[in-house]
C-alpha cells in the first residue's frame, strides 16, 4: 500500500521542474501550498482526449509523457492521480476523494461522482488540507479542512462548508467559490476515502459516456493568480478575480492559436480533427 498512486513510476525532478517548484522537498505545510499553486497554474485542464473519443489513461507513465513531458493537460482525474503520485513520493499522508459537480444543477439534483480532490496531512501541520488541482479554476493553494474556512488567494475567494450528515453518519462537505453574484456552489462531496480503482471507474464515465459533458465537446481551462481563461469550443470565456467576465466567439483560425496560449499544443491530425468538432 506504500506505493498505491505508483509514485516510484513518476520522473520527480521532471514534474517539479514542470511547475516551477524548487524548494525543499519535505512534506510540510509550505512545500504542499508551492506544490499546489505550481501545479494548478502550470498544468492546463483539457478535454481533448474524450472530445477525439479516445480513452483517458491514468497510469503514472502515460499522465508524466501527456502531462509533464508534453504541452498537453488533463482533467481532474489525471491533475489528481499525477499530484497524489508526487505526494506519495515526497512522504505525504493523504486520502483521495470523489465528489459531485454541481455548478448549474438545480436544487436538489444529485449529479454523478466525477470530480477527484486529495486530503492531504502535511508531516509538520496538525490539520487537514484540502487539495483541488484539477477543476481548472483554482484554488490556487490548499484550503484548510475545517467548517467555514474562507481563503482569499490573490483575489480568488473560497469557502468549504461542513453539510447535514446522511444516515449512515458520513460527513459531507461542499466547496464554493465567490462570483459576482455571491456564492456559488461548486461541488459537494462525502468524506469517503476513494482508491486508484475509484479514480479509473469514474474517469471512464467522464470520458465515454454519451452525456458525459466532456464528450463530443472541447472544453480547456487555464488559470494563474491574475485571470482564468475557459474555452468551451469556440466560445473563449475571461474572468477576473474581482467577478468580471469577457466572452468572445473566436474565428476557426484562432482555435489552434488560443488552445496553444493556453499551453496545449495537440498533434497536427488531431489538431485539424478538433477543428472539424468544434465547427460542425
Amino acid at each position: 500500500m506504500d506505493d498505491m498512486w505508483h509514485g516510484s513510476d513518476l520522473d520527480l525532478d521532471a514534474y517539479l521542474a514542470r511547475i516551477g517548484f524548487d524548494g525543499e522537498r519535505a512534506p510540510s505545510l509550505a512545500t504542499l501550498r508551492a506544490l499546489h499553486r505550481g501545479h494548478t497554474t502550470s498544468l492546463p485542464f483539457e478535454n481533448l482526449e474524450p472530445a477525439l473519443q479516445r480513452p483517458v489513461l491514468l497510469d503514472v507513465p502515460s499522465l508524466q509523457d501527456k502531462l509533464v513531458r508534453s504541452r498537453r493537460g488533463g482533467y481532474c482525474f489525471e491533475h489528481a492521480a499525477l499530484f497524489a503520485a508526487a505526494l506519495e513520493r515526497l512522504g505525504y499522508d493523504f486520502t483521495a476523494l470523489i465528489g459531485r459537480i454541481m455548478v448549474g444543477a438545480p436544487e436538489g439534483a444529485i449529479r454523478p461522482a466525477t470530480h477527484a480532490l486529495l486530503l492531504v496531512r502535511p508531516e509538520d501541520d496538525d490539520r487537514e488540507w484540502l487539495c483541488d488541482v484539477g477543476f481548472g479554476g483554482g484554488p490556487l493553494e490548499p484550503l484548510e479542512f475545517a467548517d467555514g474556512t474562507v481563503s482569499e488567494q490573490d483575489g480568488w475567494s473560497f469557502r468549504l462548508t461542513r453539510q447535514d450528515d446522511d444516515e449512515f453518519g458520513v460527513r459531507h462537505w461542499a466547496l464554493s467559490e465567490l462570483g459576482a453574484d455571491g456564492w456559488t456552489r461548486r461541488h459537494v462531496f462525502a468524506q469517503v476515502p476513494a482508491f486508484p480503482i475509484d479514480f479509473a471507474v469514474a474517469s471512464h464515465y467522464v470520458a465515454s459516456h454519451p452525456r458525459s459533458p466532456f464528450v463530443g465537446r472541447v472544453f480547456a481551462q487555464r488559470f494563474t493568480a491574475a485571470v482564468h481563461r475557459q474555452l468551451d469550443n469556440l466560445t473563449l470565456i475571461t474572468n477576473w478575480p474581482d467577478g468580471t467576465r469577457e466572452t468572445r466567439e473566436l474565428e476557426p483560425g484562432e482555435f489552434g492559436k488560443v488552445l496553444a496560449e493556453f499551453g496545449i499544443v495537440p498533434a497536427a491530425e488531431d489538431l485539424e480533427a478538433l477543428l472539424e468538432l468544434v465547427t460542425a
